[in-house]
C-alpha cells in the first residue's frame, strides 16, 4: 500500500518538477532596468480634508496627506480635481511683506526621490474652492491626484474636524482663484 502511494505521489510530482526545471522564463534573473520600471509611483497617506461645518467661509477647504516617493527621481504633484470643488489648486503658505500668506503654488509640489513630502496645515496643501456643500466630520470627499511621472491617484477623502484661526488659514483673497 505505501509504495503504491509513493508511486502515485511520484507520478504527479515528478512531471511538475521537471518542467520548472527546464523554464526559459527565469523571472529572478530580471535586469535591473525592468526592476526598477516596476518601483511604484508615489504613494499617498493619512490624506484627509478638513471640514466646514463651522467655520466663517463654508466654500473652501483644504486636503492635507503625506506623499512617499521610493523611486530615484524627484516626482512633482502636478494637480488635483475633486467633483465636490468647482476649483482645485495646489497652494502654499508664503512670506509676503512680513506676513504670511496663502497662494497657488507655481510648479506644482515636489516630492523628492527616496524621501516625502507633508501636505500639511500652514504649508502646502490640496486647496477646494467653490464647494457644493459643507461638509463634517465623517463626510467624504473624492479627489483625484495627478504626477509628473503620468500618474493619478483616485482617494475618497474623510473629512475630519480641525480647528485654526480663520484668518490664519483662509487670508481674505486669493489673486488666483477664479470662479
Amino acid at each position: 500500500m505505501k509504495t503504491k502511494l509513493l508511486t502515485a505521489c511520484l507520478a504527479v510530482a515528478l512531471p511538475l518538477l521537471l518542467s520548472s526545471c527546464g523554464s526559459s522564463d527565469n523571472k529572478a534573473a530580471a535586469p535591473p532596468t525592468q526592476a526598477a520600471a516596476t518601483t511604484p509611483g508615489v504613494l499617498v497617506e493619512d490624506a484627509w480634508v478638513r471640514a466646514t461645518v463651522g467655520a466663517k467661509d463654508t466654500t473652501m477647504t483644504a486636503a492635507f496627506m503625506s506623499l512617499t516617493n521610493p523611486g530615484s527621481t524627484d516626482i512633482k504633484l502636478t494637480s488635483a480635481t475633486s467633483p465636490a470643488a468647482g476649483v482645485v489648486q495646489l497652494h502654499e503658505m508664503a512670506m509676503e511683506d512680513g506676513k504670511m500668506v496663502m497662494q497657488e503654488k507655481a510648479g506644482g509640489i515636489n516630492v523628492p526621490a527616496e524621501s516625502h513630502a507633508h501636505l500639511a496645515p500652514s504649508g502646502d496643501h490640496v486647496m477646494l474652492m467653490g464647494l457644493k456643500q459643507a461638509h463634517k466630520p465623517g463626510d467624504e470627499v473624492p479627489l483625484t491626484l495627478k504626477f509628473s511621472d503620468g500618474s493619478s491617484h483616485d482617494l475618497t477623502v474623510p473629512v475630519k474636524a480641525f480647528t485654526e484661526e480663520e484668518e490664519h488659514y483662509h487670508p481674505s483673497a486669493t489673486p488666483t482663484s477664479t470662479p
